[in-house]
């Protein structure tokens, strides 16, 4: 692994020749040099890669058999200069039959060889006719390169400290894969070689099946199958090659190449590691013990990262996915707060509206909820307080909101109130501190729990995740509420949420008032407006961008990592939109603010969790409010 918990590795499809060994020995060797010119430690080759997989009864042959051995040997001793581990398939008398098996093979020696378990013996596929099932072998060895090298179902091999499983193409269709007992006997990643013919609609079922079963096992699942060059007698294969990552799909080879091709891609095996350790079941599963043969490599030389970054996390990134995405969303916060007024018994809903993204979503899982309940939407009390800071563009919008959805529109100014208060408590009228910020908050608060009191309602909660993280809130002002439907939605989602709900938005008005909302800079509007009534307070000027907060957000609360790997994984995923210098004066504030803010979280009130990430004091998030940050700090400092 490299510095940052990185192995790279490969799935490589070459050329072959039906039952030509020495022409496929020489491809291999090619693309296992080819492999190591690009940084990789393992590459898996398909199934019965040396012989070809559509042989047929030639696998009964001697002659082929003997070729198989040559080849491998011919593998083994090119592979004493090319610094790369490699698995091929090839097939192995042992005992009085023959199987279908991956050599794991590195710096001129054998590491071990695993046989397939689970052989097929229906529709297009016969090879129960010649190889016998691996079940049941281990602890045994096979005599390959002058000495015995483990082989059996238990056999696996390690690299830079990581541990590799293999399985072979069925295996991994049956009810519980052998992949299923590797992992949780160890390995980290599986290799899979396979020889999956195409039919119409079994790719996407491939993939998803691939997907699963990284997630299933918590490891890194490598996905390779015979391309061009097997027969066509009666199939045919496209080269299939697959990277998963715990459920998501790193990599992917093109289909129906008739070239080589190698798909390459980083795991996080330190992310693995830690997900192995978060999910206490993992290991009560049932474990396979396995025999790890080490492979010594040369120490591996800088290579280019090999893995897309995606830099909004939260956002759906897949544009067929978006619509289905946010509506799941949606249908959460809706359905969570639905539960909350039926058992209440509450007809009545309080929602402060300032014409910002946060409100505005807010309002939206509000109507969603009322419609579920069939209330009449008009027990939705929209209040707008314009205050100090109040700009007739947000203005606008949030009138616009709450009129055209068919909500009861209060407007309640909060000025003369905070200056009364300011007055009572000796607050000077040029004061422009937190206290003038914070009082404006905490008197909208108490507005809406007022009107909700003289309703019989509830306030719904507009902070959203991303605010609770940086603490970017009131205490006991906008960080209070009666439910908090945004709880867990972090800033580049919820806006995300407004733009998909503008797109399907029917009414004309809406959907302009909701367009202008995601347009609109994020600000708490608690400063005066400037000389042109435009806002001059805008949050992401004191506090960063939300996107790299939400980042930072996701990959240290969600993956365990260290400032040193988010500023890695940032520089990756926003390439020149920040420098270094500005990525890292960000983290830092990050860290000192998450940590400095933890006392609002575990006051939090009630609210739905959305994704992966919440900082509910209840369930997710857990931590002292005088954790200290000094060991994050450090490190921040070391970077700049």
């Amino acid at each position: 692994m490299n510095r940052y918990g990185y192995i790279k590795v490969a799935a490589a499809v070459p050329a072959v020749k039906v039952a030509d060994c020495r022409f496929n020995a020489e491809h291999t060797i090619a693309m296992m040099r080819r492999a190591a010119a690009r940084g990789v430690r393992a590459v898996v080759f398909p199934e019965l890669g040396v012989t070809a997989y559509t042989c047929g009864d030639l696998f009964l042959q001697s002659k082929l058999l003997d070729a198989a051995r040559e080849a491998l040997d011919t593998i083994v001793e090119a592979s004493r200069t090319i610094p790369v581990t490699a698995v091929v398939g090839a097939p192995l008398r042992y005992g009085n039959a023959i199987y279908n098996c991956a050599v794991a093979i590195a710096c001129g020696e054998y590491l071990c060889a695993v046989p397939k378990s689970y052989i097929p013996n229906y529709a297009e596929f016969y090879e129960a006719r010649w190889f016998a099932s691996g079940i049941g072998i281990a602890e045994s060895c096979i005599r390959l390169g002058g000495r015995d090298v483990p082989f059996g179902t238990d056999a696996a091999f390690s690299v830079d400290g990581v541990r590799f499983g293999m399985e072979i193409c069925e295996d991994l269709w049956v009810p519980v894969p052998p992949s299923s007992h590797l992992a949780a006997g160890g390995a980290e990643v599986i290799f899979n070689l396979s020889a999956s013919p195409e039919v119409i609609g079994k790719h996407k079922y491939l993939t998803s099946l691939v997907r699963q079963q990284s997630a299933r096992a918590t490891a890194a699942y490598v996905y390779v199958s015979s391309g061009f060059g097997e027969s066509s007698t009666d199939l045919v294969f496209a080269g299939n090659g697959l990277v998963a990552e715990n459920g998501t799909m790193l990599a992917e080879g093109e289909r129906f190449s008739a070239g080589e091709q190698m798909v390459v891609a980083d795991v996080d095996v330190e992310f693995l590691r830690s997900e192995r350790l978060r999910r206490n079941t993992y290991a009560d599963a049932g474990a396979t013990a396995l025999r790890i043969t080490d492979a010594t490599l040369p120490a591996a030389a800088e290579a280019p990262f090999d893995r897309r970054v995606n830099p909004m996390p939260f956002v759906p990134h897949e544009q067929g996915d978006r619509h289905s995405r946010c509506e799941e969303i949606f249908s959460i916060q809706s359905l969570g707060l639905a539960q909350r007024l039926a058992h209440t018994g509450c007809r009545c809903a309080v929602v402060g509206i300032s014409g910002g993204l946060d409100s505005a979503l807010a309002l939206l899982v509000t109507l969603r909820a009322f419609d579920r309940l069939g209330l009449d939407r008009r027990g939705i009390i929209g209040v707008t307080m314009p205050g100090f800071g109040t700009t007739g563009r947000t203005y606008r919008n949030a009138v616009t909101l709450v009129e055209e959805s068919g909500a009861t529109l209060r407007e309640i100014s909060i000025a003369e109130a905070c200056r009364q208060h300011f007055a009572d408590i000796g607050l000077p009228d040029s004061d422009r501190s937190v206290t003038y910020e914070n009082a404006q908050a905490r008197e909208r608060t108490q507005i809406l729990m007022d009107v909700a009191n003289m309703h019989g309602g509830i306030v719904i909660g507009t902070g959203d995740l991303s605010e609770l993280a940086l603490g970017w809130a009131t205490y006991n002002g906008d960080h209070m509420s009666m439910y908090g439907v945004n709880c867990s939605v972090p800033k580049t989602l919820v806006r995300h949420m407004v733009e998909w709900a503008a797109s399907v938005e029917k009414s004309d008005a809406m959907r302009r008032a909701l367009e202008d909302v995601a347009a609109t800079p994020v600000s708490p509007e608690l400063l005066p407006a400037d000389e042109n009534g435009d806002i001059a307070q805008k949050t992401e000027d004191i506090v960063g961008p939300y996107e790299l907060h939400d980042f930072f957000l996701y990959n240290f609360v969600r993956q365990g990592f260290s400032p040193s790997k988010i500023l890695f994984l940032a520089t990756h995923a926003f390439g020149e939109r920040y420098d270094r210098a500005t990525v890292v004066k960000w983290l830092r504030i990050f860290f000192r603010r998450f940590f400095s803010q933890q006392f609002k979280r575990s006051a939090l009130p009630d609210g739905p969790k959305v994704g992966s990430v919440s900082l509910s004091p209840r369930g997710d998030w857990r931590m002292p409010s005088d954790a200290s940050a000094a060991e994050w700090l450090r490190e921040c400092d070391a970077l700049q």
